[in-house]
C-alpha cells in the first residue's frame, strides 16, 4: 500500500475502536457523570512531552466523534511530523464530558502508534547510510496490525506481508513438512497466483544454493551471523534478493547492513516499540 490513507480504512478499524470504548467505558464514566455538567463547553489540548514521531491522529478524532459528534478535534500537526516537547499536536473543543470519557483511549492509540514512528526513525537512522531497507513483520498487536503498520511505514520503514494473503513465505516448518527447499518452491508455483513472490527462509548457505537453484524470488536468511549474510551475498549476485531477520537490535543493524542483503525485518519495530509521552489538558471551559 502507497496511499497512507489505505491503512486507517478498514472497518476493522472502527471496530477496535468501539471494542477499545466498550472495554473502558462499561455500563457509563460514574466520575464524569457525577462531576461534569452536561452542558459544560471547554477546549483541551494534546500536547507532546518528548521529541516524538506523530502517528495516529485520525484515530483520535474518530473516538472523540464515536462519543459525541460535536466534539471537535483540530490537528495542528500531521502525522509523520517529529516534534519537540511541548508541541500542541491536537485542539479539541466542545462538551467537556465526552473529551474526558474519550481521553485514555484516545491517548492510547496516540502515544502506541506515535511509539512505533518514532522507534522506526531511530531504527531507520541507523543504516540511512547504506542501501538496505528496514522492513516490519506480522508480529504485531492483534487487530493492531494495519495501523502498527501505518505508524512504521511514517517512521520512514517499509512494510513486510500484509498477512498471509498477500505474499508466499516458506519457513521451517513448512519445510519440514514439505522435506526440501526445491519440493516447496515446486508447489508454490504450480499453486500460487503467478503475481505473487516466493520467499524462502533459510539458516545456513547450503539452503541458500538450493533455494537460489530452484528459482526462489528472496530468500530469508534467519539469524546468520555477519560474516555468512555477506558471503550469501557474494554466492547470490544478484538471483534473488536478500532479507536478513533474526535478532536484529539497533548496534547490530549497520553491520547486517553492511554485508549487502537488500533488506532488514525487524519484529522490534511492532512489538517492542515503546509508548511515547504524550498528555490531554483541559485549558478553559464556558457554559
Amino acid at each position: 500500500m502507497t496511499d497512507m490513507s489505505l491503512f486507517l480504512s478498514s472497518p476493522a478499524i472502527d471496530r477496535l475502536i468501539d471494542l477499545a470504548l466498550e472495554e473502558d467505558l462499561g455500563a457509563g464514566d460514574v466520575t464524569t457523570q457525577a462531576l461534569i455538567p452536561e452542558d459544560l463547553q471547554g477546549e483541551a489540548h494534546i500536547r507532546a512531552k518528548e521529541n516524538l514521531v506523530v502517528a495516529g491522529l485520525p484515530l483520535t478524532a474518530r473516538v472523540f466523534r464515536k462519543l459525541a459528534p460535536e466534539v471537535a478535534c483540530t490537528p495542528q500537526v500531521e502525522d509523520g511530523r517529529e516534534v519537540e516537547p511541548g508541541t500542541v499536536l491536537a485542539i479539541l473543543t466542545g462538551p467537556v464530558a465526552p473529551i474526558l470519557t474519550g481521553e485514555r483511549v484516545a491517548l492510547n492509540f496516540l502515544q502506541h502508534l506515535s511509539g512505533i514512528a518514532t522507534y522506526t526513525k531511530k531504527m531507520v537512522e541507523a543504516v540511512a547510510f547504506l542501501p538496505v531497507a528496514l522492513v516490519d513483520t506480522r508480529k504485531t498487536t492483534p487487530g493492531w496490525r494495519s495501523l502498527e503498520k501505518y505508524a512504521v511505514r511514517l517512521g520512514g520503514g517499509r512494510n513486510h506481508r500484509g498477512g498471509l494473503f498477500d505474499g508466499v513465505l516458506i519457513k521451517n516448518n513448512h519445510l519440514k513438512a514439505v522435506g526440501s527447499i526445491t519440493e516447496a518452491v515446486r508447489r508454490a508455483r504450480k499453486s500460487a497466483p503467478h503475481t505473487l513472490k516466493i520467499e524462502v527462509e533459510v539458516s545456513n548457505l547450503t539452503e541458500l544454493e538450493e533455494a537460489l537453484n530452484i528459482g526462489a524470488d528472496i530468500v530469508m536468511l534467519d539469524n546468520m551471523s555477519e560474516a555468512d549474510m555477506a558471503k550469501a551475498a557474494d554466492l547470490t549476485l544478484g538471483r534473488a534478493l536478500l532479507e536478513a531477520s533474526g535478532s536484529m537490535t539497533l548496534e547490530r543493524l549497520p553491520l547486517v547492513a553492511a554485508t549487502r542483503v537488500n533488506f532488514i525485518s525487524m519484529g522490534a519495530l511492532t512489538h517492542s516499540a515503546p509508548a511515547v509521552d504524550i498528555h490531554l489538558r483541559l485549558i478553559k471551559t464556558w457554559s
